[in-house]
């Protein structure tokens, strides 16, 4: 199943009602607005795969809805006499139109071609992804990550994924998805080091009504939301010591009970693992559970530091310059050999989000150096720009260096050590 998450917009309580009652039947997740407005809100706080909205109602009505649909297929609901609207909608950009009263024949038809579309769009997106990646992996270690990665994904097998900070680890974990038997259901991520300690066991595994102060109503965790997908722990080490024994559990019976229930839901995941720490002092320390580690590195994938593999370097800054100068409108840089030597040179403690955002950044400062043929121009550049960039998300973090190392992708130490060079 492709489409997991579905926002239904109508003004009718008894039209809401008829859809919610039959969608639930097929497992979707199902939001429920009763007009534009409270859509768009919802919007903006949630992402779905299908968004089924009436035409005409007060309050912001079914155009609006697709304007603020941000790619997300919009099905139109309208009566006979408003055709002419849907098709204007559907020039818009809206996937298709269901004209009321409508039997549920036709809409399970219509949401088995939305399902179809979105299957379509995934594998394109592959085989998008698998070019790129071909011609970005020039190293032997990349090459032979990729080459293993075809056969590790067609497996069943649980992946641990280690690497430092910004090597990549999420994009494989995607890539991983992508080529499973799982790809047309969810890909579900949980960035372990941001869940608060008090939250992380109903983040995974849900609660019910009641279970706790707070919790006002069901939550579903992000176990069952990856049912029969995969499911990503980035950062797997931050997990409590504590809840690892749990997590063991639901990883081997592959059932869990949300909390404040008795009640145990059978669940089919796969687990995909990273983790930037060495494992073994992990373990030896005893912050991760040995037990669980080998529960989940069943499959390892290792990815080298950037300055390992110096031959991805230049191929992923031209990836990068197009991305960037295409994204803000910007003429295609060219970069001299020169540059391209001392790009290799530099020792990129920040990897491959360390080597985005510095040409990120001077594409968007439209900054001369990447065409300068000046020894050490570029490499002095690199520098401040890193420094900048360093100290600005220091600032937007307050201070706070450990989120500020997370959210630059380089460890607590390196940005000590970088302040240091700073003064």
């Amino acid at each position: 199943m492709t489409i997991d998450k579905i926002l239904i917009v109508d003004d009718d309580p008894l039209m809401r009602k008829f859809l919610r009652d039959f969608l639930q039947t097929k497992h979707y997740t199902l939001f429920v607005a009763e007009n534009g407005e409270v859509a768009s809100e919802i919007l903006q706080q949630e992402n779905f795969e299908l968004i089924l909205t009436d035409l005409k109602m007060p309050k912001k009505d079914g155009l609006y809805v697709l304007s603020q649909a941000k790619g997300t297929p919009v099905i139109i609901m309208t009566a006979y006499g408003t055709i002419e609207s849907a098709v204007d909608a559907i020039k818009m950009g809206a996937f298709h139109y269901l004209i009321k009263p409508f039997s549920l024949e036709a809409l399970e038809a219509l949401l088995q071609r939305a399902e179809d579309h979105l299957r379509q769009q995934l594998e394109n997106r592959y085989l998008r992804e698998e070019k790129e990646n071909n011609i970005l992996l020039q190293s032997p270690p990349m090459q032979k990550i990729w080459k293993d990665l075809g056969k590790i994904a067609k497996s069943s097998a649980n992946v641990f994924i280690s690497g430092e900070s910004g090597t990549g680890k999420e994009v494989l974990a995607q890539a991983i998805h992508l080529q499973s038997f799982r790809s047309s259901h969810p890909l579900v991520t949980v960035n372990c080091a941001a869940v608060a300690e008090t939250l992380v066991e109903s983040e995974f595994f849900g609660h019910e009504k009641g279970a706790f102060t707070g919790a006002q109503g069901k939550r579903i965790g992000k176990f069952e939301l990856a049912h029969k997908g995969s499911l990503l722990l980035d950062e797997v080490t931050e997990i409590p010591l504590q809840l690892q024994a749990k997590l063991l559990r639901v990883i081997q019976e592959q059932e869990l009970e949300r909390v404040g229930s008795e009640k145990s839901i059978q669940i089919d995941v796969r687990i995909i693992a990273t983790s930037n720490r060495n494992m073994q002092e992990a373990i030896e320390n005893k912050v991760f559970r040995e037990d669980l580690y080998y529960r989940l590195n069943v499959m390892p994938l290792h990815i080298p530091p950037l300055r390992e593999r110096r031959e991805d370097i230049v191929p992923l800054t031209h990836y990068f310059l197009k991305k960037f100068c295409g994204e803000n409108h910007k003429p295609l840089k060219t970069l001299s050999i020169n540059v391209q030597n001392q790009l290799i040179q530099y020792s990129w403690p920040g990897n491959v989000r360390e080597l985005a955002n510095v040409i990120e950044r001077m594409v968007v400062l439209d900054a001369d150096p990447l065409l300068l043929e000046n020894k050490g121009a570029l490499h002095t550049s690199l520098q401040e720009v890193e420094k900048r960039h360093i100290l600005k998300t220091l600032q937007n973090y307050n201070n706070n260096k450990t989120h500020a190392a997370k959210a630059l992708g380089i460890s607590l130490r390196t940005l000590r050590n970088k302040l240091h060079q700073y003064q």
